[in-house]
């Protein structure tokens, strides 16, 4: 199975993605860097930046900065990691910036922001920029 990130909700993706992966499915996320945070940018960053602050170098919370990690860890959230059934799904789930082999792609309908009753979101590039990301 093959997604088209853009301009996805991050949530609804997030969902879909470890249901199929859960199911034994091969997911591959293309465009990970075009979904979307809905809310106001101020408050997801701020969110985002009090979570970069805890702990530190050496122990975690180790938070990824490029937007297909980023995507990916909010996937990994999704699964039941203390199972063998989570962490060998989550191995199938695999996201890349832009579409590589520019591959076919489907896309969630539910999960598009067009049907979103607000119009403040931020992208996950966006939210990755200030965070440090090189993307």
């Amino acid at each position: 199975m093959i997604i088209d990130a853009t301009d996805l909700k991050v949530g609804r993706l997030a969902t879909v993605v470890a249901k199929a992966a859960l199911k034994g499915e091969t997911v591959t996320i293309v465009n990970a860097e075009k979904a979307v945070l809905t809310g106001n940018k101020n408050s997801i960053i701020a969110k985002y930046q009090e979570q970069y602050q805890r702990g530190g170098p050496h122990w975690g919370p180790f938070l990824p900065r490029m937007p297909d990690r980023f995507l990916r860890r909010i996937i990994k959230g999704m699964l039941p990691m203390n199972t063998a059934r989570g962490r060998e799904a989550y191995k199938r789930v695999m996201c890349h910036i832009g579409n590589p082999e520019e591959q076919k792609a489907e896309s969630i309908d539910g999960a598009h922001i067009k049907h979103s009753q607000t119009l403040r979101y931020m992208t996950v590039q966006e939210l990755c920029r200030v965070l440090g990301g090189r993307v």
